[in-house]
């Protein structure tokens, strides 16, 4: 056998518990070397199979989990020794998943092998822990920073128990945090939190991109006890563990470490965030020592698993593609070329929040670094400050994180348009497609920000292509007001016209805000879409005219606003179906069959969009949903019946 189908060559059976005396912060020589060699087995076990995420291009994030191995260990200890502790690993990181799913296996509730199928599609063990979906996790992480507040909810309900919470210094920046430390103060809750303080982020290195944060400082202010060790001490970190454990009420123990400690090439890197490359996990192994079979078995693991790929031949649209996430930025870029650097820093602002290697606003940094803010994991804050800064009716901020992140900032949108301020927002990683984070970072609540009374206008945008994005930047750049862009993490080809050969947004199309375009005129009724689904749409529609179907095709680039000439059209045609990514529930077809109804429209009227639980994996989360091309020619067929 070969790949991820192999036995898993680390034996997780040389894991033995050690009873701790949590009452003793003395470690005997016994004890340590035990843990020791619990904590190298586990970090193994960590650097192979997030590697197999690597191979497989689903991502893995290696460092954090591997971090946070000594207290996860230490806790582990704790539990086999004493009833006193509520015996579940707490992670406020969603990303150190892979602790989760090892402890799962030590546990029994999977076996071994089944790590090697990490973040693969339908293997049920994708990029964030989730309750109920992999046997043996025992809670849902959601989003980075928002454990904490539920676990002071789990301490009111134990108070005769210790909770424990693993925390970060990027979770730490969220202000989630801020408001849970206050509860768990004012409450003496028996909360510990073990905070793995490495100073990596996505971005870089929060001491330099976050001047004045420190953890212990800002803990201490909210009337916490801390201690600070350095997390790969072990007798410190035993001993600091002692300490908060028989300190009455919440208390904090801060890890300092490089990300990756003795893992070469990403030691202390922020490429450590992501998963270990195979070349980098070989060499590891390779230094680790292990024997030449075992080294075999690894080497045949990683060498053998593929990324995998669904093919098909799309027709309306190009074989090349384009990331609307990046063009994003490009398009700012045309925009701010037009001014000078003086001009540029005076009249905008571009913040980011730790993604703009994710979200487009790299090109923004290196370009025109004059209007850059970098900033830390702190959505609401970074929103409020670009809301701030287009306060003046001529200046105008620029937001940008990811689509699911937009759920964060509903409120602080509201007092944005109380305020009249000027803010153009690009939430990437819209809808569902290639994100193997799955279900919690699912962006398909995009209507959220339409959340403005009827006499406001909000303004939605969500380009179907590169050429429209760059389109949609360049038209509503400098409109007042607030703006909303979405892109997708994967990447979409070019829209074509019914020539199949010209562009449809070429160099002859100029986007207009609240207009809706006919891709394709149709008898029989018309498909609307937009974004990422408008390729699979034409595609579709393109496949039913060939049997003779002659369904037509509208994009909707303006989610939220009625275009009537175009909606009379459609309105009278036998059936209208939109076809999206977003929540089948809070979309954009749980809202256009009211429209129709609203001006007498009443043709046959269907709507699709997400509507389950993530599978994992890229590619496949599109086709889990029913929205790939033969599900839409189903929902067509049934519809012109």
């Amino acid at each position: 056998m070969s790949g991820a189908e192999n036995q898993f060559p680390i034996d997780l059976s040389l894991y033995k518990p050690v009873k701790l005396d949590p009452s003793n912060p003395q470690l005997t020589d016994e004890q340590r070397i035990a843990i020791k060699a619990n904590i190298q087995l586990l970090r193994d076990a960590i650097v192979l199979f997030t590697a197999t995420g690597a191979a497989r291009g689903v991502s893995g994030h290696t460092g954090g989990a591997y971090d946070t191995v000594p207290e996860t260990v230490l806790l582990l200890s704790l539990f086999e020794t004493s009833d006193k502790f509520y015996p579940v690993l707490f992670d406020e990181a969603g990303h150190r998943v892979a602790t989760q799913y090892l402890v799962a296996a030590l546990e029994g509730h999977i076996p071994p092998e089944h790590l090697l199928h990490y973040r693969a599609a339908n293997s049920k063990l994708p990029g964030h822990p989730e309750l109920g979906l992999t046997p043996g996790i025992k809670f849902s992480s959601g989003r980075l920073g928002h454990v904490w507040a539920l676990v002071n909810g789990v301490a009111l309900a134990n108070r005769d128990k210790t909770i424990f919470c693993l925390g970060s210094d990027g979770s730490q920046q969220e202000g989630n945090d801020a408001e849970a430390a206050r509860l768990a103060v004012a409450q003496g809750l028996n909360v510990k939190l073990i905070i793995d303080d490495n100073d990596v982020t996505i971005a870089g290195h929060p001491s330099e991109y976050l001047k004045g944060y420190e953890i212990g400082k800002t803990l201490e202010g909210h009337g916490l006890e801390v201690i600070t060790v350095q997390g790969e001490d072990l007798d410190a970190l035993w001993g600091a563990l002692v300490k908060v454990i028989n300190t009455p009420g919440p208390a904090a123990i801060i890890c300092k470490r490089l990300m990756a400690p003795g893992v070469p090439d990403i030691e202390g890197s922020p490429h450590g965030h992501d998963a270990i490359p195979v070349k980098g996990a070989l060499g590891y192994f390779k230094k680790r020592g292990y024997n030449q079979k075992t080294y075999d078995e690894i080497e045949n693991i990683l060498l053998n698993i593929k990324p995998t790929s669904v093919p098909y031949l799309y027709v309306g649209s190009t074989r090349e593609n384009g990331a609307n996430r990046v063009v994003f930025g490009e398009a700012v870029n045309l925009v701010l070329d037009g001014l000078s650097k003086e001009e540029a820093a005076k009249k905008v602002m571009v913040i980011d929040s730790d993604l703009e290697g994710s979200t487009g606003l790299k090109a923004i940094h290196q370009k025109h670094p004059e209007v850059f803010v970098p900033s830390g994991i702190m959505e609401r804050g970074n929103f409020s400050a670009a809301a701030g800064f287009g306060f003046d009716a001529n200046k105008f901020g620029v937001f940008s994180t990811f689509s699911a992140f937009l759920e964060m900032v509903v409120s602080e949108v509201t007092m944005a348009r109380l305020n009249n301020c000027n803010v153009l927002c690009h939430f990437s990683h819209s809808g569902v497609d290639e994100m193997a984070d799955n279900t919690c970072h699912f962006g398909i609540n995009s209507f959220f920000a339409d959340n403005s009374l009827a006499d406001l206008q909000s303004w939605l945008y969500f380009p179907a292509d590169p050429l429209q994005m760059t389109a949609v930047i360049k038209r509503v750049f400098f409109e007042r007001g607030l703006r909303f862009v979405f892109s997708t993490r994967a990447k979409v080809p070019y829209i074509l016209k019914e020539d199949g050969k010209t562009r449809f947004f070429g160099d002859d199309y100029e986007f207009v805000p609240g207009k809706d375009e006919v891709i394709l005129e149709g008898k029989a009724g018309y498909v609307v879409s937009f974004g990422d689904m408008l390729y699979r749409s034409y595609d579709a529609v393109l496949r039913v005219r060939q049997e003779g179907l002659d369904v037509g095709l509208i994009n909707k680039p303006t989610l939220n606003l009625v275009d009537e000439q175009v909606i009379k059209k459609i309105g009278a045609s036998p059936f209208v179906l939109v076809v999206e990514s977003l929540n089948q529930k809070t979309g954009l077809g749980s809202k256009f069959g009211t429209w129709l109804l609203e001006r007498q429209l009443t043709p046959k009227y269907g709507y699709i969009g997400t509507n389950k639980e993530g599978c994992g994996g890229l590619q496949e989360q599109i086709p889990h949903q029913g929205l790939d091309p033969q599900s839409i020619i189903v929902k067509i067929k049934e519809l012109s019946h």
